[in-house]
């Protein structure tokens, strides 16, 4: 097709998982238009992501808790602030992955002469869109990251890699080097990564259970455990402290590419439903996923090294099963030093 836009605002609000799984579709946005300026206006924990692709010229980081959770009147001023800054792009192609009311308004405040929406039913406002022909109606059944694709194939965008890849930074793997050097963690060992932490309560694997999983793999491995944590989980810290052992490390306080350089670092990853374990994937690395219902087809990890173990309730999966899953994967062709040379 002949469409040819200069200057391009591609809307990726999700979580920091929706953003990983959204990787193919910003590089095929990326390749499809190689000649073209493109812009990503993101969510904070997203943003980075974003940036680590290399899939976009500039990003827009926007704080949607404080949009929507903050001080009415700042609220106001920060949405005119954005509206500011997008209407001074002048873009001339809109393109909203993630579909909310919001975000289509904030497409058609752009000013921009054409938008693309997806098409979610009672969450997007299809009105505001007016390129044709349009995309499919989303498909909840289908994996997040072809539901992301289906919105540019009036684009005549198809058949494009589905795997999300991320690369990590020299600056960032230097900066968990010395973090493990710091730590005293063991040289030339597997380094298995925990996650205990999950949006909500309900998701996550008992932490006595992670705790247990973390002895076993120390008592019968001969591995590195490390414990992952976001700003969800820091209150977690002292508890974790009391329930793992002394040779267990505890990484709290890293930012989005650190973290996924941490997660380069390990030969398999065991998470709850979370972003981290999307990004775990993106950087190679095997994971077990942890889920209190049936697998569901739209946020599982991508990769035949994946494990992906579920419980009618999350609670009732049992540390031996975990672990049997971790020595599988860890038998598997992929082992990764703790230590680059």
């Amino acid at each position: 097709m002949k469409f040819e836009p200069r200057n391009i605002l591609v809307i990726d609000f999700g979580q920091l998982g929706d953003v990983v799984l959204s990787l193919p579709a910003l590089r095929a946005i990326r390749e499809r238009f190689a000649q073209a300026r493109i812009t990503v206006v993101a969510g904070r924990p997203g943003a980075p992501v974003v940036e680590l692709s290399g899939c976009a010229d500039s990003v827009l980081a926007v704080d949607r808790v404080a949009l929507r959770d903050g001080p009415k009147p700042m609220a106001i001023w920060r949405i005119a602030q954005l509206v500011k800054t997008v209407r001074q792009a002048r873009f001339d192609f809109v393109i909203d992955l993630h579909s909310l009311y919001e975000t289509n308004l904030l497409g058609y405040l752009s000013g921009a002469p054409v938008r693309l929406y997806a098409r979610r039913p009672g969450r997007s406002l299809d009105f505001l869109s007016n390129f044709r022909p349009q995309p499919p109606i989303e498909d909840p059944s289908k994996h997040a990251v072809d539901r992301y694709l289906d919105v540019l194939k009036p684009l005549g965008i198809e058949n494009v890699s589905r795997t999300p890849r991320l690369h990590t930074r020299v600056e960032d793997e230097k900066a968990i080097e010395e973090l493990l050097t710091k730590a005293k963690a063991k040289r030339m060992v597997p380094l298995v990564g925990l996650f205990p932490g999950a949006g909500h309560p309900s998701r996550r694997w008992p932490l006595d259970r992670f705790a247990e999983l973390a002895t076993r793999l120390e008592r019968s491995d001969e591995v590195q455990v490390v414990v992952l944590l976001g700003p969800e989980e820091r209150a977690l810290v002292k508890t974790i402290r009391e329930s793992f052992t002394g040779s267990t490390i505890i990484l709290d306080r890293l930012s989005i590419p650190q973290l996924a350089a941490a997660l380069a670092r390990l030969s398999v990853f065991v998470s709850n439903d979370t972003g981290p374990l999307h990004l775990a994937t993106a950087v190679g690395t095997p994971v077990v996923m942890l889920l209190d219902r049936p697998t569901p087809n739209s946020f599982i990890p991508f990769g035949v090294k994946n494990r992906v173990i579920y419980s009618r309730a999350i609670e009732e999966i049992a540390p031996e099963e975990v672990h049997a899953a971790v020595r599988e994967l860890l038998a598997a062709p992929r082992t990764a030093d703790l230590f680059r040379r």
